[in-house]
């Protein structure tokens, strides 16, 4: 197949979406399929068999774009419409994949070319406008609404990245054209992402010289990541450790030491700013206790799945964000409060049943969490995208 996605984010930066976007293509060069993709200035190119990036202009002069809807998306993404516009009238294509907010064009292209449309929900656009803080209008969410329902309908599949968007979409009506593609797919999962054992004891010397044990926090620094939350809790424990935080930049990094110094565990907290996510396997690695502290949304965190594979134990807030693939056999689930935390937290440090549910998490993230079921789901959704074809076009 000849595939025009369309993917408004930074590509290729490491964070969430733009991760899904690479194994996205990873998937359909690995399968023999052609891509063309669309996206934002930003980013550093990637190399795959079969694929050709093209870039909207950065006629803002933008040195980064914030996660979330912003007024310098709607701007860029007027410009990303631009450029598909004119791919579309040179070239034919067998399929328009569109992730987040694109699909309010790459539907409505896709019916002005009879292409089928694939929509890669992410999330709930209109759910983001809350959740990012970016406004509370009603008028403006009723129409996400709107547009949501339109590329919904005008969709010949729907992939959704986790159980609740997939109640959505179902309590909507469009559950038929539905299906479940999780992003547990990362780069620990290749030889090239997977670190040498002597470097990964080299790291923990370095990070912990004195061999407390290492709790790691890896992310952004997003308010609905719960950082604060996590370093009242970290303040509450008695046994000794070291929390890891890796992600964000400099500025971040300031502004969470001076919660770490108020709270007086600014020494025993090492910062290390975000790094490619081919590196994020090392500190994995030499990690003894994994933590995801969030304390708002519904999708599930990209390095959930990641973490499960490691074997080692995982403490996560009970929430929904969490819950739709973890509990208490697999995870530490904790009450998102400080609290609860540092009770999940001591639990995964000192008890040999945390290690038995890290064994279990372990067992099932290889049965289930494997490369060539992606492969698969990733098939069956072209498979059901081509049937939705009214005829047979001939390709310039």
């Amino acid at each position: 197949m000849k595939i025009l996605m369309l993917a408004p984010e930074p590509f290729f930066q490491p964070r969430g979406t733009p991760i899904s976007v690479f194994f996205r293509i990873k998937a359909l060069s690995d399968m023999g399929h052609s891509t063309d993709l669309i996206t934002y200035p930003l980013g550093r190119d990637v190399s795959f068999k079969n694929l050709r990036i093209g870039r909207v202009p950065n006629f803002l002069g933008l040195r980064k774009i914030k996660i979330g809807p912003s007024p310098a998306k709607i701007a860029l993404d007027a410009g990303l419409f631009l450029k598909a516009l004119g791919r579309l009238l040179k070239t034919r294509y067998d399929v328009i994949f569109s992730h987040e907010e694109a699909a309010w064009f790459g539907a409505g292209l896709g019916r002005v070319f009879g292409i089928p449309h694939i929509y890669d929900m992410h999330s709930s656009l209109p759910q983001q406008l809350e959740n990012f803080d970016f406004s509370r209008s009603r008028l403006l969410k009723r129409l996400f609404l709107g547009l949501e329902r339109f590329v919904l309908r005008n969709s010949a599949s729907v992939i959704v990245i986790c159980e609740d968007l997939l109640e959505y979409v179902r309590a909507g009506g469009f559950g038929e054209k539905t299906l479940l593609i999780e992003n547990f797919i990362d780069f620990s999962d290749f030889e090239e992402g997977r670190p040498e054992p002597d470097i990964v004891l080299r790291k923990k010397k370095e990070i912990s010289p004195d061999g407390e044990k290492i709790i790691l926090y890896a992310g952004n620094f997003e308010p609905y990541q719960g950082l604060p939350l996590l370093f009242e809790a970290f303040a509450r424990l008695t046994c000794p450790a070291v929390l890891l935080v890796v992600g964000g930049s400099a500025a971040e990094h300031e502004a969470m030491r001076k919660i770490a110094a108020d709270l007086g565990v600014k020494r025993r907290i090492v910062f290390v700013e975000k790094v490619p996510p081919a590196r994020v396997p090392l500190y994995v690695s030499l990690a003894d206790v994994l933590v995801s502290p969030r304390i708002s949304g519904t999708n599930t965190p990209l390095k959930i799945y990641s973490f499960l594979k490691s074997g080692k134990p995982l403490v996560a807030t009970e929430l929904r964000t969490h819950t739709q693939i973890l509990d208490d056999r697999i995870a530490i689930l904790a009450p998102a409060e400080a609290g609860g935390v540092a009770d999940g937290l001591a639990f995964a440090l000192e008890s040999e049943e945390a290690l038995a549910r890290a064994r279990e998490a372990k067992r099932m993230a290889d049965r289930e969490y494997v490369y060539p079921r992606y492969l698969q789901k990733m098939g069956e959704v072209l498979k059901r995208s081509a049937k939705k074809e009214s005829s047979p076009r001939s390709r310039k």
